[in-house]
C-alpha cells in the first residue's frame, strides 16, 4: 500500500505556498476495544463505494477530520481510493479554504503519488478548483498547465480560455466574464461558473441570466431563486431569459405556487408575454408535481401551438402518474406534430404495459408496422478529446467498457444511498 506522506509535486505545478503539508500518521487511528478497525466488518472487495460514500456524507457535514479518518481507515484496510473519493475531499477543502488548505496540498501531493491527475478530467478539475477558492491563483494556473487541452475535451478548451483570459488581464471585461459564466455552466462546472460570477466587480443583465439558468440547468434550484431575487435588489429588471431560469427552477424544485406566483409577475408586473419556453416550464412543473389536467387545459389556452417537448413531456408525466386516458389524447396531439416518432409510440407502449393493457400494446405495434416505424435504440454520447463516444444499451464493444461499468455501479450505489429505487416495467415492453 502506497505511503500517504506527501511527495512533491512536479516543478511544473508545485505550489508555491503555503509550505509543504502531509498527512497525518496512522498510528493516530483508535482501534476498537477488540484491536480491530472500525468498519472492519466491510467487505474487502469492490468496497471503494461505501468507503468513499461515508467520506462524502462527512465532508457535506462539515466534519473534515472525520471524513480525513475514513479515508485513512479506507486505506488500513487496503482500499484503493477512486477519483470520486478524492474529487469528495478536494471539494471539501474548497469549501473550507481558511480551515483546510493543508489539507488540500496533502490531498493533492497524493493524487500527483498515484498518478491519478493526469488521467481524470474531473479530479483535475477539482485541484484547480480547490487552489482557486483558496486563493492560490498561480498554483491553479500551473496544475491547469499541466493538463493537456486534448485530455479535457469542450471543458479544457474553456478552461484554457480562462487562463489566458486572467494572464492577458480581461478578468474585468464584462462580456468575456458573461461567456466564462455560460461555459461552466454548459460544462456541469456550475461552482466555477458563481465564482466567476462573484469575482465580478461589474454585472449586467446577461451576467445575472448566466448564472441564474445555469444553477436552473445543473438542478441547484434553490440558488437560482436566490439569484433571481438579488438581480431584483441589485436594480435591474428581469426579461424573457431571466424568468425561464427562474421557472426552469421552480419546475426542477417543485415549487408549484412559486412557479405561477413568477409565471403572473412576469405577465402583469413587467409585462413580458410568455413564449412557448415560458408555458414550458410551467406545463413540466404541474406534470412533475402530478396536476396533469391543470396542465392539459393550459396546453389548450396556449396562444401558440405547442411543441413535441411540452406534448412529450406531459406524456411521459402520464407514465409516472398513470393516466392512460390522457396519454391517448396527447398521442393525438403528437400524431399531428410529428408522426414519424418512435419514441412517442414506445412511450406509450409502456404506459400501457404498466397497466397491464396488453391490447393496447398490441394496437400501437400494429400501428407503428403500418405506419413503417420502427423503434431506434437509445443512443447516449459523450465527447472526449474531440471525439464522440456513442454507447447503446447492452453494448460492451467499447475499449472502457469495464470501467464505465463500474462507474455505473458506483452512480447507482450512491443514489440507492439517498432513497433512489430503479423503476421496473412488467411485460419487458421497453427492451422489444
Amino acid at each position: 500500500m502506497a505511503s500517504l506522506a506527501l511527495t512533491h509535486v512536479p516543478s511544473s505545478s508545485q505550489p508555491t505556498s503555503p509550505p509543504t503539508k502531509s498527512f497525518p500518521s496512522r498510528k493516530h487511528i483508535k482501534l476498537k476495544h477488540d484491536g480491530t478497525l472500525p468498519f472492519h466488518g466491510f467487505p474487502q472487495r469492490d468496497d471503494v463505494v461505501k468507503w468513499t460514500s461515508s467520506i462524502s456524507r462527512h465532508c457535506r457535514n462539515g466534519q473534515l477530520s472525520e471524513a480525513l479518518m475514513a479515508f485513512f481507515l479506507m486505506r488500513s484496510a487496503n482500499i484503493e481510493p477512486n477519483h470520486v473519493t478524492f474529487v469528495t475531499l478536494l471539494s471539501a477543502c474548497a469549501d473550507f479554504p481558511s480551515d483546510a488548505f493543508g489539507l488540500g496540498l496533502a490531498v493533492h501531493g497524493y493524487i500527483c503519488k498515484l498518478g491519478f491527475e493526469d488521467r481524470n478530467v474531473a479530479l483535475g478539475t477539482a485541484v484547480i478548483d480547490m487552489y482557486a477558492k483558496c486563493g492560490d491563483m498561480d498554483s491553479a494556473e500551473k496544475v491547469f498547465h499541466q493538463m493537456t487541452c486534448a485530455n479535457l475535451g469542450g471543458l479544457g478548451h474553456g478552461l484554457w480560455v480562462h487562463r489566458y483570459v486572467l494572464v492577458k488581464d480581461f478578468s474585468k471585461n464584462v462580456r468575456v466574464n458573461n461567456s466564462l459564466i455560460d461555459m461552466y455552466a454548459r460544462c456541469g462546472s456550475i461552482s466555477l461558473a458563481a465564482q466567476v460570477f462573484e469575482e465580478m466587480h461589474n454585472r449586467s443583465i446577461v451576467s445575472w441570466n448566466s448564472i441564474i439558468v445555469g444553477f436552473a440547468i445543473n438542478g441547484y434550484a434553490a440558488e437560482a431563486l436566490e439569484h433571481f431575487t438579488l438581480m431584483g435588489k441589485a436594480g435591474l429588471q428581469p426579461d424573457g431569459v431571466t424568468f425561464t431560469g427562474a421557472l426552469t427552477a421552480c419546475s426542477h424544485a417543485g415549487k408549484v405556487s412559486e412557479g405561477l406566483q413568477c409565471f403572473d409577475k412576469m405577465r402583469k408586473v413587467y409585462g413580458i408575454s410568455p413564449r412557448v419556453e415560458h408555458y414550458g416550464c410551467i406545463i413540466d412543473l404541474l406534470s412533475r408535481t402530478g396536476q396533469l389536467d391543470k396542465a392539459f387545459k393550459l396546453i389548450k389556452r396556449m396562444p401558440m401551438k405547442p411543441n413535441e417537448v411540452i406534448l412529450g413531456s406531459l406524456l411521459a408525466a402520464c407514465r409516472v402518474h398513470g393516466n392512460v386516458v390522457l396519454a391517448e389524447r396527447l398521442m393525438g396531439y403528437l400524431l399531428e406534430l410529428k408522426p414519424d416518432s418512435d419514441s412517442n409510440f414506445v412511450l406509450l407502449s409502456n404506459i400501457y404495459a404498466t397497466h397491464g393493457r396488453w391490447d393496447g400494446v398490441g394496437q400501437v405495434r400494429k400501428a407503428m408496422k403500418k405506419l413503417g416505424i420502427r423503434k431506434r435504440p437509445g443512443v447516449s454520447s459523450v465527447e472526449i478529446s474531440g471525439t464522440v463516444h456513442e454507447f447503446v444499451a447492452g453494448d460492451n464493444s467499447h475499449s472502457y467498457s469495464d470501467d464505465i461499468l463500474n462507474m455505473l455501479g458506483q452512480l447507482t450505489a450512491e443514489l440507492k444511498l439517498y432513497g433512489y429505487v430503479p423503476e421496473v416495467t412488467t411485460g419487458g415492453s421497453e427492451n422489444d
